[in-house]
């Protein structure tokens, strides 16, 4: 491995490795699959969907505990979809629908090649061990996921893992927002102003109105980190900066568990998959988790 590489991996395993292995678990938000697969659940309309096969590791959950998890979403948006979804559906039922999904997805677009290889069972296995290894205390999302069967078939497997990975750093992310006293419509805000996803999209997907996205940006502006425009003042951006800094050193621990090498290896072998979805189009323009506007971002 070259040395530029490795000082890439190793010196910043948990941004690097979360922009390997976030394009593979969007996936079950964008595939077709996914939407399918909550369609014959009963499920109705995508947000029911998505609230289900998301939450389904919690179990049957009420809607506030999946709105204090998920965090940026207004919880009347949480609140038009659970617990209405398990009147249709079990969350039993929503984990084998998921891993159906992402068995198919998966496999149409890296192939049946890939999805064979030895490359791909060893990048599940790899990553198994990360997410295993994952410290989950404090983390809710993380735990639940990471206490689910392991998938029997390496590409299910491989997924799985990723997203317990992914779920494992957006905890993390959310108790550093909370420490800061940055509320679920300030991180949007902040979000949009640094260009990583589109300010209308991010407030009404998640269906807060304008009115408590202008009191967010009345509150930023106070603290002097956005100016009168909305953008990112030189505090603003040297505040997000931290707080993405602090959401890295959260998520090392997986990483460092695993080891340097074997680290790099999963990233090696990530790579390819995750350059696969990026260039299929399905992750939209000013998607909410940004990885349309850079390579891994």
């Amino acid at each position: 491995m070259p040395r530029e590489r490795e000082e890439a991996v190793g010196d910043k395993a948990a941004r690097v490795m979360w922009e390997r292995y976030e394009p593979v678990h969007d996936l079950i938000y964008f595939a077709p699959e996914a939407r399918e697969a909550a369609d014959g659940l009963g499920m109705r309309g995508f947000w029911m969907g998505y609230f289900a096969l998301r939450a389904a590791p919690l179990g049957a959950v009420p809607a506030s505990v999946v709105t204090s998890s998920f965090y940026v979403f207004h919880p009347a948006r949480v609140a038009r979809a659970l617990p209405d979804a398990w009147r249709y559906t079990t969350w039993a039922e929503a984990l084998v629908a998921r891993e159906q999904a992402m068995d198919a997805a998966t496999t149409r677009l890296f192939g049946a090649d890939v999805i064979a290889s030895p490359e791909l069972a060893e990048a599940a296995d790899l990553a198994w061990e990360a997410a295993t290894a994952a410290n989950t205390a404090g983390r809710v999302l993380a735990a639940a996921n990471q206490a689910l069967d392991r998938p029997e078939r390496p590409h299910v497997r491989l997924w799985q893992a990723l997203t317990t990975l992914r779920e494992h750093r957006g905890d993390g992310h959310f108790a550093v927002l909370v420490s800061l006293g940055i509320g679920p419509v300030e991180a949007m805000v902040l979000k949009a102003a640094a260009d990583e996803g589109d300010a209308r999209l991010l407030r009404e997907t998640r269906r807060w109105d304008e009115s408590a996205w202008q009191a967010a940006e009345d509150a930023l502006r106070e603290l002097g980190w956005l100016d009168e425009d909305g953008a990112l003042t030189p505090t603003g951006a040297a505040g997000r900066r931290a707080v993405e800094a602090r959401t890295d050193q959260a998520a090392e621990q997986p990483w460092t568990a695993l080891g340097t090498d074997a680290t790099e290896r999963l990233a090696d072998l990530l790579e390819p998959l995750a350059r696969t979805v990026r260039e299929s189009g399905l992750l939209p323009s000013g998607n909410p988790v940004g990885l349309a506007r850079t390579a891994g971002r």
